[in-house]
């Protein structure tokens, strides 16, 4: 009699155990999130792989943009002090 009463008490345990369903879904969308996120950068290095004079470039342009941004803020502090 203790055994049934045992077990019946183990069922009602599981029964408050189980997942909160909508909780699942927002973690397999955010998993979908991820992964396609993933994917694209993935996508993204393919090419920087394949073609090494690309990442050269990207630098040199990185580089040139950086000079002309310190340029265009000394030539704007000139301008402020006139």
């Amino acid at each position: 009699m203790a055994e049934s009463e045992s077990q019946e008490e183990n069922y009602d345990n599981r029964g408050n155990k189980v997942p909160n369903f909508t909780d699942m879904e927002e973690l397999l969308e955010k998993m979908e999130e991820l992964t396609v996120r993933a994917a694209w950068m993935a996508y993204d290095c393919v090419p920087t792989h394949t073609h090494p004079d690309l990442h050269h470039a990207m630098q040199h342009l990185e580089n040139a943009f950086l000079m002309c941004k310190e340029q265009m803020e000394k030539k704007w502090q000139e301008v402020l002090m006139e």
